[in-house]
């Protein structure tokens, strides 16, 4: 499988092969003018960000989740033009279900969207339960979204209500993401011993050191921004959906990457600009997290153990290719029961689980 990325070029001659740009050039953050306007800049370049588009019908939804960044492109564009643009969201589970539901509705209020708003609840619709595709065997591609069951659904959903584009707010962490610098942390592909988890198999634990040899050139746009953008585009591009992601056009990028790091810590920037609204501070300033965390668990304590144990008394291929180790994964699997789930150690066996199904599926 080749996979062509942005900017790159595919060539088929007789042979396959991949033409790929110039390394893209990044800004660093600056001293800020006396007389600057940060809010104004921003607005102005989400604003010209989103008008490269058609986008001004009544067939654009906008996916707010609750959150700064969906929240504050979608409010933007709801002052521009009022009443003209329904909204949709995925409802998470855990302690963060309440607090989405109010600062959703707060924000539907503060600015004036149109009908209808449409909710889906993840936790009705979890990966690995009998309805999943994955677990009917269907082909899969194990690149998209891992919670691919309710994505799946919400497009549906968003599609058979006549929408043809969805705005999202995808990019906007990594937007006024902190530098290396002001924040050192592991880049991505970086992975230490200490990280490698028990059931990674011998092989995959070998091209490891090789996992950055070969790859793409650095990106107009940040690389978790393109990941993000990968896994959920096939859901709506299937529902005759076209997604659209102001966050990640070269311009937002652009800007973020040059604003000081008062304006980028803690996301400063879009808080500002929901505060601007007269929103209260429990959609600027949220006391819970909000994410697909417990519904992931609940999926992986509910569904996976019976799955784990089929795929292991069965074999899988990904056993045969030595990418996972059995015994290792056998004892990951005896952690996933209530009062035992640990996010940190147990969330990406449903990598594991989605990759073994897709695999198969493929094979058959």
């Amino acid at each position: 499988m080749h996979r062509l990325t942005e900017r790159a070029t595919a060539h088929f001659g007789g042979h396959l092969w991949i033409a790929y740009p110039e390394p893209a050039l990044h800004r660093t953050p600056r001293k800020l003018a006396p007389d600057a306007d940060v809010p104004a800049a921003f607005i102005a370049t989400m604003d010209a960000a989103i008008d490269r588009r058609p986008w001004a019908d009544p067939s654009t939804l906008f996916h707010l989740t609750g959150g700064f960044d969906s929240g504050t492109v979608a409010t933007r564009a709801a002052e521009r033009h009022p009443g003209l643009f329904p909204t949709a969201t995925l409802l998470i589970g855990g302690p963060g279900r309440e607090q989405q539901i109010r600062r959703r509705a707060e924000i539907r209020d503060r600015v004036r969207f149109a009908d209808p708003d449409l909710v889906i609840d993840a936790t009705q619709y979890l990966p690995l339960s009998p309805d999943c595709p994955w677990v009917n065997g269907n082909v899969v591609n194990p690149t998209e979204e891992p919670l691919h069951r309710p994505f799946v659904e919400v497009a549906r959903t968003i599609a058979a209500a006549g929408a043809r584009t969805v705005v999202t707010g995808l990019g906007g962490d990594e937007m006024v993401a902190l530098t290396q610098e002001e924040e050192p942390h592991q880049g991505l592909g970086e992975i230490t011993d200490a990280q490698i988890l028990p059931w990674v198999g011998p092989r995959a634990r070998a091209v490891l050191e090789f996992s950055d040899d070969g790859i793409a050139p650095p990106a107009l746009v940040n690389s978790m921004t393109l990941l993000s953008l990968e896994t959920t585009a096939p859901p709506l591009l299937r529902e005759g959906l076209w997604p659209m992601h102001p966050f990640a056009d070269p311009a937002m990028v652009t800007l973020g990457e040059q604003l000081p790091f008062v304006w980028r810590e803690l996301k400063r920037l879009q808080r500002r600009r929901m505060a601007s609204l007269g929103m209260s501070d429990d959609v600027v300033y949220p006391a819970e997290r909000e994410s697909f965390a417990e519904v992931v668990e609940h999926a992986l304590v509910t569904h996976a153990p019976k799955l784990f144990a089929r795929m292991l008394a069965e074999g899988s291929v990904l056993f045969d290719e030595g990418l996972v180790d059995p015994d290792g994964l056998r004892t990951a699997a005896e952690q996933l029961a209530p009062g035992r789930y640990v996010e940190e150690r147990d969330a990406k066996t449903l990598e594991v689980l989605s990759l073994h199904m897709s695999a198969t599926a493929f094979l058959r």
